[in-house]
């Protein structure tokens, strides 16, 4: 892993209008995404983990340029695509591919699996016309699948040859940083495994950077080398993996944890039990959006302005149990 940056997420935000007046102004908003800030290095695995809803599949969406950011930028090997038309960003898709979370649906059923390979490739003019076969063959080879498979359509696959061949596509195009949007959560817990490891080689052999969404924190930890933990739409912490597990220090983190089933009981936490639901993102708690359903509320939460500080190296933390302890970082 280098220490070179390759993607700079500044204060993102995206916001979805709920409801407007007669007049057509926007009277109600949804803050999916509220002021997140974060880096990922080139060659990084970095796992972003949240309950549902909290907005990291469309931070996700936000960088493959899926959703439009309601503000803040994001900086992929030093350009803000944020800032670029339309047009001038389309030169960057390729070099950021995502893998979608439901691998049936995100491939066109009409389609050979040989043509849904082929169609970036050809998009994006990166062999001749005669080599585009011998390149999708090289392509599901390299995710475990025979090149045989070529021409036949997705329904005859299973779940988890379905997401191979979704990784076959994002590969077509030579990318350098890979969205992974839950590629694992609608597959079986054996199958999770086998594309988990398939991911990881495809890491090594290609050079690859990957942002990881998931649910499963355990999923996260396989692959990542650095874990962001969100909650309606914030950040609540970032640290290198063995040290958020062994470490966590954002209450929130503590119960997420808390929630791993062990079969060692010498490795079983001690169970936190959360009051209450998770608060509508339409009308979040003021202050740590935490606040309205921690264990540790204090006062000072419901002012607390929820900005990650590094409280020990790269170790980052939005809690008002730390506020005042350690420097405001400027890289995340």
């Amino acid at each position: 892993m280098s220490d070179e940056v390759l993607l700079d997420v500044q204060h993102l935000k995206k916001y979805f209008t709920v409801s407007k007046n007669f007049f057509g102004k926007t009277t109600s908003v949804l803050k999916a995404v509220d002021d997140v800030s974060f880096q990922i290095k080139k060659g990084e695995a970095f796992g972003l983990v949240g309950e549902s809803g909290c907005g990291k599949s469309t931070i996700g969406k936000m960088i493959v340029g899926l959703y439009t950011p309601t503000a803040g930028k994001i900086i992929y090997n030093g350009t803000d695509l944020t800032s670029l038309p339309r047009k001038e960003r389309r030169q960057y898709c390729k070099d950021i591919q995502l893998i979608f979370q439901d691998p049936y649906a995100s491939l066109n059923p009409r389609m050979t699996v040989g043509d849904i390979i082929a169609e970036p490739v050809i998009i994006n003019h990166l062999r001749p016309k005669n080599e585009v076969e011998k390149r999708v063959d090289e392509l599901l080879n390299c995710v475990g699948l025979s090149s045989n498979y070529r021409n036949r359509y997705p329904y005859e696959f299973s779940g988890g040859q379905r997401q191979r061949i979704g990784i076959a596509r994002a590969l077509a195009v030579e990318p350098k940083l890979i969205v992974c949007d839950e590629p694992v959560s609608a597959l079986d817990v054996s199958i999770q495994a086998q594309v988990l490891n398939l991911l990881e080689s495809l890491k090594s052999e290609f050079g690859l950077t990957y942002l990881f969404i998931a649910h499963g924190l355990n999923v996260v930890k396989h692959i990542s080398d650095r874990v962001g933990v969100m909650y309606l739409g914030k950040l609540m912490e970032i640290a290198p993996k063995n040290e958020l597990y062994h470490n966590p220090l954002n209450p929130y983190t503590q119960a997420l944890l808390s929630a791993i089933p062990s079969i060692d009981p010498t490795k079983r936490r001690h169970r936190i039990e959360l009051k209450g639901d998770v608060p509508s993102p339409i009308d979040p708690p003021e202050g740590c959006r935490f606040c309205s359903r921690c264990f540790k509320e204090a006062d000072k939460c419901k002012k607390f302005n929820s900005e990650l500080k590094e409280v020990s190296k790269n170790h980052f933390v939005a809690c008002s149990l730390f506020d005042g302890e350690g420097e405001k970082s400027k890289h995340l």
